[in-house]
């Protein structure tokens, strides 16, 4: 590792301590632009005061700053337990983070990625699907179609590893021989490894299920595929929803929604989604170009 990633890991990481404040993701913006204006040179001593009141910093913001990057032992300690568990860190500057969610994502893609598994599905193309928790006989149909689909095209399969249509896509990916990149909302540390999986969770290893860290990852997911496939969704409530229509708003990816005659598909389909039958999934290549949306300028 870096030093240029272990002082992001310091800066943007709560390190598997729920007390600790890392730099927020505009914080972190701040800082970053401020320190590119300033031009300041890279050198091997390590950074002072006088250089963060140089670009602006007041003596409290400075002091957090400084001591977010102190904390090397405490990073040292949860690197290491981190490989103990299989568990391994990608900092949005590490070499192989996943170009795509820098571009689509900008400045909101996650500071840290952890994964468990081999991460080299994140340079192959891949297909996200996402969906309700219960699904109906149909849309059940579709989930598992995606995940056929996925794997005997040839794309990664990501989702979300939720009950429902998360589970349904992928296990029927992982029959056809496939690969899938699970983004959890819970304990990474406790998935079992395993040779058609890669597991995928922001900030912490070790850090339990929550709502807002399922809302968070949906936008990894939906940025992630060449394409977003939506198995079923409930109209203006949940992640589904919330995901899709943040994914339309900042074309993060097409996205294309199983046409079950809902309303909440055609309000999808309003604000700019594709609605298609499980047939179309025989070309997933055909699904995957870029449609107007009623955000698109």
């Amino acid at each position: 590792m870096t030093k240029l990633e272990q002082g992001f890991l310091l800066l943007t990481s709560h390190l598997g301590n729920p007390d600790r404040r890392p730099l927020t993701l505009a914080q972190l913006r701040t800082l970053s632009q401020r320190v590119n204006n300033a031009a300041r040179q890279t050198d091997a001593r390590e950074l002072l005061p006088s250089d963060l009141y140089a670009i602006g910093y007041g003596k409290e913001d400075a002091a957090r700053i400084l001591s977010l990057l102190d904390d090397t032992m405490l990073l040292e300690r949860y690197l290491a337990k981190g490989a103990d568990h299989g568990c391994y860190p990608l900092t949005r500057v590490s070499e192989h983070y996943p170009s795509l969610l820098r571009s689509r994502l900008g400045v909101d893609a996650p500071p840290c990625l952890w994964y468990k598994g081999d991460p080299t599905g994140l340079t192959r193309p891949a297909i996200a699907l996402v969906g309700s928790r219960e699904l109906s006989a149909a849309n059940r149909r579709f989930a598992q179609e995606v995940g056929t689909q996925a794997a005997r095209q040839d794309y990664v399969l990501v989702s979300g590893n939720a009950r429902g249509a998360d589970i349904t896509a992928q296990q029927a990916c992982i029959r056809e021989h496939g690969q899938v990149i699970s983004v959890v909302a819970d304990t990474l540390s406790d998935k079992q490894p395993s040779d058609q999986i890669l597991y995928l969770c922001e900030d912490s290893y070790d850090f339990p299920f929550s709502a807002a860290r399922a809302l968070s990852r949906n936008r990894i997911i939906h940025a992630l595929g060449q394409c977003a496939l939506v198995a079923q969704c409930e109209l203006e409530t949940g992640g589904s929803w919330d995901g899709s229509v943040k994914n339309l708003r900042n074309n993060w990816s097409p996205l294309c929604c199983f046409d079950d005659g809902s309303a909440a598909s055609k309000a999808l389909q309003d604000r700019g989604a594709s609605l298609i039958t499980a047939k179309q999934l025989s070309n997933l290549e055909d699904l995957c170009q870029p449609q107007p949306t009623l955000f698109t300028n």
